[in-house]
């Protein structure tokens, strides 16, 4: 075929602009990525050609080629890798295929950016990052085991266009050319190209090589020096996973990290170790410092690189790590697993479950030891992670009581930013307690204000508080040494055994005015009852054991999930005030239409303590005017 031009696609565009107004400030970042890619290239080749030979086309060695051209300002980026057909070089590099597109270009715009250089390799956009230095970019590649077959050559300019045409090209792999604009030229010195390298690429496993001029003795006159270029590998080449502990320095582990990571902070804690036994494997995880911002995208990768006698066989291996430690990082290389070993074959091998059993357990022990030993680095993380280490009480019950130990949470009985856990509560519990009773809400300073605390803080009793919307879904019905998570928003709660006596009496003194208003609220709630819960406020809603907690109804119907309507419960405070007056009213008249507007407000009131809007916000604003207007008849008259 000949000469094609054809248009980026919009998120491209986008992306190139940015690019190429150099927003970004860490630009040496592009020969990270371009090293990146090209290390992937062969992986993928060297992966194949365990069952294809025909990709080796009778060629040994893998190695990434940098070309530095000062004459025509060019740095080249070349590998003996898998290669790319016609028709993969435009889906490669035409398009973005991440789902996180649109908040990655929003989070490109956001000036704080230019500290943030891992943000291009996360995203995998790392290709692009050369139009911040190139005015000019020619890839040229060709697919391994198609020896005969020709080339592709692929060109840009960043304009919001790109040409494509067949090409020669001899050996397999792909070969990306720079052409460097003057104020960058600076990347074609030698000094330069090392330290980068150094820096981002160090542990790249394949050699990256460069022609290096050298002095050597001349073999033609005697004491003199002459120069030849001879190719160098630049970078080490370690496999820093399959060293001892004590020969890998804290900056190696750091620098690694960053490698895998493409994160440019150091990580909170490295765990390097050896299983022997019923199966072996090297482990090299590491736990970041913070959230990664494509965590909650739909294609965000999880799993450590896994590898088998030191192949590279995937670069997120899921079935190693469960989803809720999903921000740990790192390398698994095994001895036992086989080379040729599939998706398939992982999800069902007994050697795999191994493994993954002992990588949970290393991590949960882990942050165990960093909460007892080093509490405020724990908390740092756990602030950042605590949420997504939740999600393993409700998916992994087996661990449910060893995570529910790792879990931190503000309460009634702490100060501003302090914490406490589980066992914190349970050493504290006053003896006649028989629960660990716990809060949802969505802000500390509103769930201080909220009336369903009344009564626990009348007994002195500790309530934790949950900030987190999966919180009522993962700790309902959770049981953590021999205590009962209750939610103080559900079901009957009785703290004194005495109070229960007196509210029997209470209960037949307001019989038939609670009836009143169960039949008056009937289609809103299921029932009437006394509270155990209110010292001071007049009523609120609670829902049965077992129920959704509004907070997460909300969420549920944010993500579009159906959530099967349940009526709550009413519950009155009987010692209010309020109801020694409407049980004076309704002895009265029964049928009063004022008693009527008082119980429906009193429902709205409820729904508005809970965080919810009320039934008829126009009825319930009526309601309370006409209050208002007769107050201030009776003051004034």
């Amino acid at each position: 075929m000949g000469l094609e031009r054809l248009e980026f696609k919009t998120e491209v565009k986008q992306l190139l602009d940015l690019m190429i107004h150099s927003l970004y400030s860490h630009k040496e970042v592009f020969l990270r990525e371009l090293i990146s890619n090209a290390s992937d290239a062969i992986d993928r080749a060297r992966y194949e050609s365990l069952t294809n030979s025909d990709i080796l086309e009778n060629e040994s060695g893998w190695k990434i080629k940098i070309i530095a051209d000062k004459d025509k300002g060019t740095l080249t980026v070349s590998d003996n890798g898998i290669g790319m057909t016609r028709e993969g070089i435009v889906e490669a590099l035409g398009t973005i295929a991440h789902s996180g597109t649109k908040e990655f270009l929003a989070a490109l715009q956001n000036k704080a950016i230019k500290d943030n250089p891992e943000l291009i390799g996360q995203f995998g956009v790392g290709f692009y990052s050369s139009f911040m230095v190139a005015d000019k970019i020619t890839v040229i590649s060709r697919m391994a085991g198609q020896q005969g077959a020709g080339g592709v050559k692929w060109e840009s300019t960043g304009d919001g266009s790109f040409t494509i045409e067949d090409t020669e090209k001899e050996r397999r792999g792909t070969d990306v050319i720079l052409k460097l604009r003057e104020e960058e030229r600076k990347y074609l010195d030698e000094w330069q190209i090392r330290s980068v390298i150094k820096k981002y690429s160090d542990f790249i496993e394949h050699p990256i090589v460069m022609d290096v001029e050298k002095e050597h003795d001349s073999a033609l006159k005697k004491g003199e020096k002459v120069k030849i270029k001879e190719e160098e590998t630049i970078n080490s080449m370690k496999a820093i996973w399959l060293k001892e502990r004590s020969e890998v320095s804290e900056e190696e582990y750091n620098q690694f990290y960053q490698h895998i990571s493409h994160d440019s902070t150091n990580p909170a804690k490295v765990i390097h170790y050896k299983a022997e036994g019923t199966s072996e494997f090297t482990a090299l995880l590491y736990i970041p410092l913070r959230v990664p911002y494509d965590i909650l995208f739909r294609d965000y990768k999880i799993g450590p690189t896994l590898y088998v006698k030191r192949v590279q066989i995937m670069d997120h291996c899921e079935e190693l790590i469960p989803h809720y430690l999903r921000f740990v990082k790192g390398v698994v290389d095994s001895t036992d697993l086989p080379l040729n070993v599939s998706r398939e074959f992982l999800q069902h091998n007994r050697q795999v479950e191994i493994i993954r059993t002992n990588i949970i357990k290393k991590v949960l022990d882990t942050l165990g030891d960093m909460k007892k030993g080093q509490y405020e680095d724990y908390v740092r993380i756990y602030k950042e992670f605590g949420r997504v280490l939740k999600e393993g009480l409700h998916y992994d019950f087996i661990r449910r009581e060893a995570i529910a130990e790792l879990l931190l949470f503000p309460s009634t009985k702490t100060g501003e930013g302090m914490l406490r856990s589980l066992d914190d509560y349970i050493n504290d519990m006053r003896t006649e307690q028989e629960a660990i009773y716990y809060i949802t809400g969505t802000s500390l300073a509103e769930v201080l204000h909220s009336p369903y605390l009344e009564a626990f803080r009348g007994k002195d009793y500790e309530v934790l508080i949950m900030l987190d919307d999966i919180d009522d879904l993962v700790l309902s019905g959770l049981e953590y040494k021999g205590k009962r998570l209750r939610s103080i928003t559900k079901g009957d709660i009785d703290l004194d055994k005495a109070e229960k006596a007196e509210k029997e009496t209470t209960k037949k003194q307001y019989e038939k005015l609670m009836d009143l208003m169960k039949d008056t609220l009937k289609d809103d709630v299921k029932d009437v009852r006394l509270s155990g819960r209110l010292t001071d406020s007049a009523c609120c809603l609670v829902a049965d054991e077992g129920d959704l907690d509004p907070q997460m109804e909300k969420l549920l119907k944010a993500m579009g999930q159906e959530v099967p309507l349940k009526k709550r419960i009413l519950e009155i405070n009987p010692t209010h005030p309020l109801f020694a007056a409407m049980n004076t009213v309704f002895e009265k008249d029964a049928k009063s239409g004022a008693l009527h507007e008082f119980i429906r407000l009193l429902y709205d009131q409820a729904l508005i303590l809970e965080g919810s809007k009320p039934k008829d916000p126009a009825a319930f604003s009526k309601t309370i005017a006409k209050l208002m207007a007769e107050n201030i008849e009776k003051i004034s008259s």
